[in-house]
């Protein structure tokens, strides 16, 4: 075990587990994995290799005894009927039988239904009446020659969840993990290698708990297949609910006004639209303009009375389009259904996450270090609903007057959210509240200035913050530094119309300092060398660190296009031009322009623009790449050619054959 791996058991023994063992375990058994990890969290919470193999065993023969597969029902029922009982793992739901007066059970994979549930067990589990919860039930046969009672008798039935959790232990533990360390612990304990994932890659990640932890929490994400965006709503917590986009009705979600029963929104804490995005996908009226009211009031009818409910809203989709297409000719809706293709809708959602940014889960990605159980930090979770952590910056930033109401409750819901998973007790330092604020007002600025765009009743907000001495520090998205070209235009419009000139107009909001970017960290479209040519450990000049350079400059070319900066270190750290040892900065621009013209080519100069420019007081050259129009190349000292891409935020080589795949879809010319 590592260093982390040591200090996560040493003070949270017994709520820890493995996470390659999920695998391990799972086998063919189509089931969550918090139910999974309900299994390994009472057998293998524990560092012991030999426990661990015991337990995995323990596990095993749980499932294989007690998992009703669903073309091995039949095999179970048989089972129950020659002991007279037996214990089975299965999805259960239960519903009134109004003509019998009765609550009745169906197990879903073992395809029985109007089990008798007597309702105490109802009402200490009422998720059971909507979604179904995952339990382990005792079942028992007893054969009646009346047609009308049902054979089977259910016995125990026990949802699958931790009994108990205590709090303040949790907080007083967090106290020994230092942000970066707590930061790789969510991480692992969501099933991923934080060594695989830049810090804002991680941001993104966890900020995907945030529906999980603050009530009436509207978040989207849109992005590429393969990014994990569902994932986490469906496998994580016994408190939220995946379900289809397209097979959700106002009974369903709200209220069934025939038979009085709440919907999915009085029972989940979270509730999830999978495959939200497509054009196509048709939804009733009534559907959408109940969510839009409760999105935004926290309420919604029945009949005359209106009820109040706490769940989240995420709403997960694919998008078809690459970012820079959508800038230049729709917009980072496009991909909404039709019926909620719609300003007011959009303009309730907390934060926008830019699915994009999100790198696609390779097998490497995947965690075997320790992580929590999942279903004991899901009731960590629902407990840090019942904290509002949304002022604790108020001593040290504010926002603007001009920032609007729902803008400000977006802004500040994410802030409280991100606040409780990283800082659970409230005690960040200013710098470390700073970074959670300025992520969350990111977030719903990409919202609002997507509302700019497709409707022109909304009007341009300067986002930022301003410190306790009146100065204003601007936010601005990775999207927006990354395409400025496209980024102000209004949707559909031609760029030339309405582009604004960003050299000209230096003080316009939403145009954030380097330093900004820089502190956000490296990412697909942001690298960071600490020199160009200096190779600072030897002393001397390096022919491998210009190819460094020079090959991340092809790879933003051949992709969406990104920015370099030279001078500053991995970690953010400003080291400046300096450590590169030219007499001077013509010199420095000179042989930058000499290696582009000789290993890239004079003909991509059109598609790169560099500067040296001053960053707390150091200069720092920037090279701002945009996506090219054909490939670009690396040639080496023997004028062999490279092909580079990016990958999240590293520089690929891709092989001839890979080349040739990549250009078909890439290049369209």
């Amino acid at each position: 075990m590592n260093y982390l791996d040591n200090k996560i058991n040493q003070h949270f023994p017994g709520l820890v587990v493995r996470k390659d063992l999920v695998k391990e375990v799972k086998g063919n058994a189509i089931v969550p994995t918090y139910v999974l990890e309900f299994l390994l969290g009472n057998y293998c919470a524990t560092s012991d290799e030999a426990s661990i193999r015991s337990g995995i065993e323990t596990v095993k023969e749980i499932l294989r005894a007690h998992f009703v597969h669903r073309n091995e029902a039949n095999l179970i029922k048989s089972t129950i009927r020659e002991r007279g009982r037996h214990r089975v793992i299965d999805k259960v739901t239960v519903e009134l039988n109004t003509k019998r007066d009765a609550y009745e059970a169906s197990f879903s994979n073992l395809g029985i239904t109007e089990v008798l549930i007597d309702i105490d067990t109802v009402k200490r589990n009422e998720k059971l009446l909507v979604g179904g919860v995952w339990c382990i039930a005792d079942l028992a046969y007893q054969y009646s020659e009346d047609q009308r009672i049902v054979p089977w008798i259910l016995e125990r039935l026990d949802p699958i969840q931790m009994s108990h959790v205590n709090f303040d232990e949790y907080l007083e533990h967090r106290k020994a993990f230092s942000l970066d360390e707590w930061m790789d612990v969510l991480m692992q304990s969501l099933g991923l290698n934080p060594e695989k994932f830049t810090r804002r890659g991680k941001l993104l990640q966890i900020s995907r708990l945030i529906p999980f932890c603050e009530r009436n929490y509207n978040l989207i994400e849109l992005g590429p297949k393969g990014t994990g965006k569902s994932h986490i709503y469906s496998e994580f917590s016994p408190h939220g609910i995946l379900i289809s986009g397209g097979e959700v009705s106002v009974p369903k979600l709200f209220v069934n006004n025939s038979t009085g029963r709440i919907g999915l929104v009085g029972y989940w804490d979270c509730v999830a639209f999978d495959e939200f995005s497509g054009h196509k996908k048709k939804h009733e009226k009534a559907l959408v303009d109940i969510l839009k009211n409760y999105m935004a009031n926290k309420s919604f009818s029945r009949g005359i009375e209106t009820l109040g409910a706490e769940a989240s809203m995420v709403f997960v989709g694919n998008t078809s389009n690459e970012l820079e297409y959508m800038l230049m000719h729709t917009n980072l809706f496009e991909e909404l259904p039709s019926q909620f293709y719609d300003s007011a809708f959009m303009d309730r959602l907390h934060y926008y996450l830019p699915g994009w940014e999100v790198e696609i889960i390779r097998g490497e990605m995947f965690s075997r270090g320790f992580g929590f159980v999942v279903d004991y930090l899901a009731e960590i979770m629902r407990m840090l609903r019942d904290y509002d952590f949304t002022h604790n910056y108020a001593n040290d930033f504010y926002l603007p007057t001009e920032i609007s109401t729902r803008d400000r409750d977006g802004i500040n819901k994410t802030f409280s959210g991100l606040l409780k998973i990283l800082f659970p007790d409230g005690s960040a330092t200013v710098q470390e509240m700073e970074e959670i604020l300025v992520f969350a007002i990111e977030g719903r600025k990409r919202v609002k200035d997507q509302l700019v765009r497709i409707d022109p009743t909304f009007d341009f907000v300067n986002f930022g913050y301003e410190d306790m001495t009146g100065k204003f520090y601007p936010v601005q998205t990775l999207e927006e530094q990354q395409y400025s070209q496209h980024y102000y235009q209004c949707s559909g419009t031609e760029t030339e119309e309405t582009e604004i000139d960003l050299e000209a107009n230096k003080e316009l909001p939403g145009v954030v300092e380097d330093l900004e970017i820089i502190r956000n960290g490296e990412n697909r479209f942001v690298e960071f060398k600490s020199t160009l040519r200096w190779n600072i450990h030897s002393n001397q000049a390096d022919p491998k660190l210009e190819k460094s350079s020079l090959k991340t400059i092809v790879a933003f070319m051949n992709s969406e296009g990104g920015t370099l900066y030279v001078g500053v270190d991995d970690t953010g750290k400003i080291l400046g031009i300096e450590e590169d040892h030219f007499p001077n900065e013509d010199k420095f621009l000179l042989h930058f322009v000499n290696l582009f013209n000789d290993k890239i080519g004079r003909a991509f100069t059109k598609y790169v623009d560099h500067q040296i420019i001053e960053v707390e007081g150091r200069k720092v050259f920037k090279v701002v790449c945009q996506r090219s129009a054909e490939p670009a190349f690396f040639k080496d000292n023997e004028r062999q050619e490279e092909f580079y891409v990016r990958s999240g935020p590293s520089s690929v080589a891709l092989s001839m054959s890979e080349f040739m795949n990549y250009s078909k879809d890439h290049f369209k010319n």
